[in-house]
């Protein structure tokens, strides 16, 4: 499963603290899957600030929240008021943005998708993107800190404490949101 991909949340980090994490891996592309892309907490990663910082370290920038982000305006993808990411997985603009990232693995390009959470096995960017790209033998590894990523298989065993995502019969469990949103 060889991939030059891999995932990145800023949670509460210096904007310098996140660079030197991206430089550690030479990423040259951060796609910024947050549906939107501000935060009231952490405004270095405001979309223009971000933006900003990458373009003086000569990453480039680039916005797919509206295909890849977490939080979909389409009711369809909620089930119970969560997001429930088997639905959102099946969309036509989610499979032409994950297709995106399949072509920049297959061209070799280092991009690194990122979000907010800090914790990979809290976030979309593992249960949503990372599950889909792992079924076409890509394994996102996300990155947690200065020169150390976990690959997804291991995010998806802290996240299931080791159980996999296989129910009793056999079936993949459906992966949800941890929040209520609807």
């Amino acid at each position: 499963m060889d991939s030059t991909l891999f995932s990145i949340g800023h949670g509460n980090k210096s904007i310098e603290e996140f660079i030197e994490e991206l430089r550690s891996f030479d990423i040259a592309y951060l796609v910024d899957v947050r549906t939107s892309p501000y935060s009231k907490w952490n405004p270095q990663f405001n979309q223009s600030a971000l933006q900003n910082a990458l373009t003086n370290l000569g990453v480039r920038y680039i916005y797919m929240g509206d295909v890849l982000g977490g939080l979909p305006n389409d009711s369809s993808c909620y089930t119970n008021g969560r997001i429930d990411y088997t639905k959102m997985a099946r969309k036509e603009a989610f499979q032409l943005g994950l297709e995106r990232l399949i072509v920049a693995n297959q061209k070799k390009i280092r991009l690194a998708v990122m979000c907010s959470e800090s914790e990979p096995e809290m976030c979309h960017r593992s249960k949503l993107i990372g599950q889909e790209l792992i079924k076409r033998n890509i394994s996102l590894q996300h990155i947690v800190e200065i020169n150390r990523a976990v690959s997804q298989i291991d995010v998806i065993n802290i996240l299931t404490k080791g159980n996999g995502i296989m129910n009793l019969f056999g079936e993949e469990e459906t992966l949800m949101s941890r929040k209520i949103y609807l």
